[in-house]
């Protein structure tokens, strides 16, 4: 007879329900059709890497040098070593990506390749997913999709593909992390392979992270099974003497709709990628993603929040406050004052894929901040609150990453110097919600940033460029800023009123105007070409036609629809990647490009009247989708599921 899992277990997959209805927003237009998609094979997962071959962590044999906490000072020994391969593997594709673009009277790839054994002189591009859950995900992913040359189609005029291949770096956060963990957890795949169907896709979003997958191809019988099995999970973490919090759940229930592998992959770990061949060979971008700290107890986080990285060797931060990193591999191994003493065990397989997805994504504390401003009935409310008023007070609403590796480490500066927890949320809670600041560093010496913004801040649920305010007004900020220099942003009123958040914007074209070394921002915010992508953040589920529809449309935004919007669009990406470099050979900056950075960049205008409510209209013809027919649960129906417990929530499913 099959176990019941316990309350406790299941009331965040009811809340979660709860709330995927209660905040429900459609897409402001209900039209709908069909995107396209690539008839591959799915790619299988990356290497599961837990000692347990399990989700608990366990100890294990502590190697001959034993772990340490590192200053941030400098990069790590194994990103210096790998950025010697990454650089000198993008040369080729660097190559291809700028001739194809074909800049008029500029021979870009005899540039490249004249500068190929000086990788200090070639360009250093960075990607950076915003969050905005499933719509971030998609809408990045159609992005991507339309960065990677090895998309059909890609490489034709007037697309981008070779700029993934280009790129030294890539960041995500909350749904951006989804969209990298998914491309890289799955050994560095396409979004294409992701939304396959030749078989099953990956990306099957028709069930709601509550019900669970569909297709028996994941292992799953039916909900209770699902149930189960997250639950089991994240006992066996809890029994092995480790916190748990919603965010295992979350992070559990993330797996089965992004990882290739029997009940979501529970052995796979972040760390497990830096022994990926693909990775390892300098032949992928080096993958980020990135929490924010958050004080027990604490619902707003400030801005001013410590801002924590994982990546494939180390977790930790540049900021002024920590300023250091820990082996990602040793997580949960308790370092006191950086050194583990001889008289603890190493731990691994706490950094688990989708708990580390799942950490940049806790948004709990966000739910329980806006239940106030729904038009939710007050029984129902009041129920909803109470179930997350109920992690919050257990501490429950966070990710929990006890024991806090920076213990004793920078006790005059580090505000969790003297705690054994440390606790950390949802990467976009400081505004920041586009992952800039790991590629801001002036360690890692990134030129230019492909900016992709598919945050929510107007009441229909598009961007207006808060997330690159928040991180000028944080680069400002002498105790917060590691030497970082940002360009000048505009306010939001001025975003809207100028357009700047319809279209693509360079930020920075004139380095000699900047506090210090910074990269050029080419800011691409979402806005509907053939689809209304501004779905809600909380919209729990979509067929695959929407899935695809979302996708090509994020394709769109960052080909500007193939270049049909502005023929000279490629020409301008391709300026944008060369500028800081064309600056350091002290080459002549050619005239096409001197006419891209007239239309681009922004001038320094400003008009920070209050504008209008922003409701953008198509820029092509939309396409039409297929419905999706996947049942939407009665928010009443996870009501009485909540006052009946476990079993009468089994009974009623």
């Amino acid at each position: 007879m099959r176990s019941i899992p316990s309350f406790r277990s299941l009331s965040f997959f009811i809340a979660l329900s709860t709330l995927s209805q209660a905040f429900f927003v459609p897409p402001q237009d209900a039209s709908r059709g069909r995107g396209s998609s690539v008839a591959l094979a799915a790619h299988k997962r990356s290497l599961p890497d837990s000692p347990t071959n399990g989700y608990a962590p366990a100890p294990v044999d502590c190697p001959s040098e034993r772990p340490t906490i590192r200053s941030a000072s400098e990069l790590s020994q194994q990103e210096t070593s790998w950025l010697e391969l990454r650089r000198s593997a993008t040369v080729e594709p660097m190559k291809s990506f700028l001739s194809r673009l074909a800049i008029p009277d500029f021979d870009a790839s005899a540039y490249v390749e004249n500068n190929r054994n000086n990788a200090s002189a070639l360009p250093n591009v960075g990607l950076a997913f915003s969050g905005g859950g499933y719509r971030a995900m998609m809408t990045g992913g159609g992005v991507l999709k339309a960065f990677d040359d090895r998309t059909e189609n890609s490489t034709m005029p007037g697309h981008l593909g070779g700029l993934l291949q280009s790129a030294t770096y890539i960041a995500g956060l909350s749904g951006g992390s989804w969209l990298v963990g998914s491309i890289y957890i799955n050994n560095f795949t396409s979004v294409s392979l992701l939304q396959a169907e030749l078989g099953e896709s990956v990306w099957e979003l028709g069930n709601s992270i509550v019900q669970g997958p569909a297709k028996s191809g994941l292992f799953i019988k039916n909900t209770a099974d699902y149930f189960d099995n997250i639950a089991d999970a994240v006992s066996s973490k809890r029994d092995a003497g480790y916190e748990t919090t919603v965010t295992d759940y979350w992070g559990r229930a993330l797996s089965y709709q992004l990882i290739n592998a029997t009940d979501g992959g529970p052995a796979y770990t972040w760390s497990s990628l830096q022994e990926n061949p693909v990775f390892q060979s300098g032949n992928a971008p080096m993958p980020i993603v990135v929490a924010d700290g958050r004080a027990p107890g604490e619902l707003l986080i400030p801005s001013n929040t410590t801002v924590y990285e994982f990546n494939p060797w180390e977790m930790g931060t540049f900021d002024p406050t920590t300023y250091g990193f820990a082996p990602l591999r040793y997580l949960a191994s308790a370092f006191a004052g950086g050194v583990l003493p001889d008289n603890e065990t190493c731990i691994r397989g706490f950094d688990n894929a989708g708990y580390v997805m799942g950490t940049s994504s806790s948004l709990f504390n966000q739910f329980l901040l806006q239940i106030g401003g729904t038009e939710l009935p007050q029984v129902l409310a009041s129920a909803i609150t109470r179930v997350l008023e109920r992690f919050s007070s257990q501490e429950e609403d966070i990710a929990d990453y006890t024991p806090n590796p920076f213990y004793h480490w920078n006790n005059e500066t580090n505000l969790n110097a003297q705690s054994k927890q440390l606790t950390l949320v949802d990467g976009g809670e400081d505004l920041q919600n586009v992952p800039l600041n790991p590629l801001i560093q002036p360690v890692r010496a990134v030129d230019v940033i492909f900016a992709v913004d598919s945050s929510a801040d107007t009441e229909f649920s598009w961007p207006n460029g808060t997330a690159l305010v928040a991180t000028y007004n944080r680069s400002t900020n002498a105790a917060q800023q590691n030497g970082t220099a940002f360009p000048a942003i505009p306010d939001q009123n001025t975003f809207v009123n100028l357009g700047l958040n319809t279209r693509p914007t360079f930020f920075g074209c004139d380095s000699s105007n900047l506090t210090g070394p910074a990269p050029l921002i080419v800011y691409i915010p979402n806005a509907p070409y053939v689809y209304q992508s501004n779905v809600s953040t909380f919209d729990p589920s979509y067929n695959n036609t929407e899935r695809d529809a979302i996708i090509l449309n994020g394709y769109n935004v960052a080909t500007m629809a193939n270049g049909t919007v502005d023929q000279q669009w490629p020409v301008c990406v391709a300026c944008a990647v060369l500028s800081r470099s064309l600056e350091r050979t002290e080459t002549t900056v050619p005239s096409a490009c001197q006419e891209c950075f007239q239309r681009y960049c922004w001038n320094g205008t400003t008009e920070s009247a209050p504008p209008p409510n922003y409701n953008p209209t198509y820029k092509l013809a939309p396409i039409s989708v297929k419905a999706s027919s996947a049942t939407v649960t009665s928010p009443w129906f996870w009501l009485a599921s909540i006052a009946a417990g476990s079993s009468g929530l089994l009974n009623l499913l």
